[in-house]
């Protein structure tokens, strides 16, 4: 496999991992002061 393309596609899989973690996060908090509110 070529390796640039296999670290690009690895890089933005881990940016899309980050994303998806920063915004589950974001809803579970959102959540939980809307449950205590």
């Amino acid at each position: 496999m070529d390796m640039k393309s296999a670290n690009s596609t690895y890089s933005s899989f881990i940016t899309f991992v980050k994303v998806g973690t920063a915004v589950s996060v974001a809803v579970a908090a959102l959540v939980v002061l809307l449950i205590s509110g």
